[in-house]
Parts: C-alpha cells; sequence; structure tokens
C-alpha cells in the first residue's frame, strides 16, 4: 500500500525502535477471501505504516473462519462440531496492538465485528501471570468503512468493548472513511481517472495516521513497562467470581 508523502515522511523519521511489536487486524468484512474488501484498503494504510516502523503485522478475516456463535472459549464443549476461535484467541494474545475494522451496516458494526466482540467477551475471565485480565498490557483501536453515517457510532461500541475487557485505548483509537449517503463508491474503489476513491481524503488519512501511532506509542510503553501495573486490579486478589452458577463472563 504506498504511503502520501506525508505518512512516508513521519515513517522515515520516526526516532522509536517499535521492532518488538506485533499488531493483530481483524477485517471484520461480510466477503469471504479472496473478494475485493473496501475496509481491508483502509487497513492497508495503517498495517502499512507499522510495517514500516518493523511492527509485525497480520491480517485475518473472521469470516474465513469457522466461529461458533457463543460466550465460551471453545464451543465445541457446547454443542457446535467446530469452533476456530481458540487458535485465534492465541494470535490476539500474542499481539501488542488489536485493530477490528468493520463496514457500516444500517448504521451499525457488521455482525461478523460483534461476533468477534462476543468470542473475545467469551475470554474475558482470564488471566495473566500477574493475575489480572487477560487483555490488560495491550492497545486496542478500529477503523471503519461504509456509504452512510455511522463512523463515531461504531467506533463507540468498538472501543467501549475493547476497553472494558482490559484494553488500552490511546488518543484518537478510531478512524473511517463514508461516502455520500446512499449507493455511490466505497473506499478503494477506481474513478475514470484511475485515481482511487477515498486515497485523497485529508481527513480519513490523517487520522487513519493518528490512529496507528497512537497505537504504536501506547503499545511500546505498555510493553516497557511490562503491561498495567498490577495494584489495585488483580482478580487474584479480589475473591469475586459468578453467583448461583451463572455462565455469564460479565460476573467476571
Amino acid at each position: 500500500m504506498p504511503l502520501t508523502e506525508k505518512q512516508q515522511q513521519l515513517c522515515d523519521e520516526n526516532p522509536y525502535d517499535y521492532s518488538d511489536l506485533s499488531a493483530l487486524f481483524l477485517n471484520c468484512t461480510l466477503k469471504p477471501s479472496p473478494q475485493p474488501s473496501h475496509t481491508r484498503d483502509l487497513i492497508d494504510v495503517s498495517a502499512t505504516i507499522m510495517e514500516e516502523n518493523d511492527v509485525d503485522v497480520e491480517i485475518v478475516r473472521p469470516v474465513d473462519l469457522d466461529l461458533a456463535p457463543g460466550v465460551y472459549g471453545d464451543m465445541t464443549e457446547h454443542g457446535f462440531d467446530a469452533d476456530d476461535w481458540p487458535e485465534l484467541y492465541q494470535k490476539v494474545l500474542d499481539a501488542n496492538i488489536l485493530v477490528l475494522g468493520s463496514p457500516i451496516w444500517l448504521g451499525e458494526k457488521s455482525s461478523v465485528c460483534q461476533q468477534v466482540i462476543e468470542r473475545l467477551y467469551a475470554n474475558s475471565s482470564d488471566l495473566n501471570d500477574k493475575g489480572q485480565y487477560a487483555y490488560y498490557g495491550r492497545a486496542g483501536g478500529c477503523l471503519i468503512t461504509g456509504n452512510e453515517d455511522g463512523i463515531k457510532h461504531c467506533s463507540m461500541g468498538i472501543l467501549y468493548a475493547l476497553q472494558h475487557l482490559g484494553y488500552t485505548i490511546p488518543p484518537q483509537a478510531d478512524a473511517g472513511w463514508i461516502g455520500e449517503a446512499g449507493p455511490g463508491p466505497s473506499y478503494g474503489d477506481e474513478r475514470e481517472d484511475g485515481s482511487r476513491v477515498g486515497f485523497d481524503n485529508d481527513f480519513t488519512q490523517r487520522n487513519t495516521t493518528f490512529m496507528t501511532w497512537n497505537l504504536m506509542h501506547t503499545a511500546h510503553q505498555l510493553h516497557e513497562a511490562g503491561g498495567v501495573p498490577a495494584h489495585g486490579n488483580q482478580r487474584s486478589e479480589w475473591e469475586a467470581g459468578c453467583r448461583f452458577d451463572h455462565p455469564n463472563p460479565e460476573h467476571r
């Protein structure tokens, strides 16, 4: 993905070493691979900036996987024949940065994105080696694309979910692009003159750039500090938990 002149300049002038970071982008498009994805086009901007700074980047489409619905870590233990979530969950744990990318449908994030959030929630009671919730010490953000209003609405829901689960949300942790209301070109579509829709939108490129750098800065700070300090936030030191055998992880 070619960067703008300003985006490349920021990469070239970066004084920080982010080679010890890894990032996982979950493209929650409804389109299975190898179909083109407008959300992937915007994800590629952020991913390229990270790769230019030696961050180890992986991009996954959850729709390509067999993710069972549910709020348990492995739904094969609860009646489903297959569930790829445990493997994807390990990728989540291995990443310093998690970015959820979603198209807008009927003003909301995609059903795939909601399912991913539910499956993240399924493991929200897991603990790290400090006795904190497992997602502590990681940075989270989101990218949104669509042809109608809804960037901020979708971002609010996604970022709230991530911080509730334990992710650290940096400043300006969301970005997106929307076209005119109604049918029309989407982000990355080619115009008659050969240019790509949205690639020249300064607002989108600026916010995507800010989000990406703030994610790297925050993840680096957390990594260098060994995560969030373990005082006053350790489940292992607070004898709470589910009551009356209720399975909802909200009672974690």
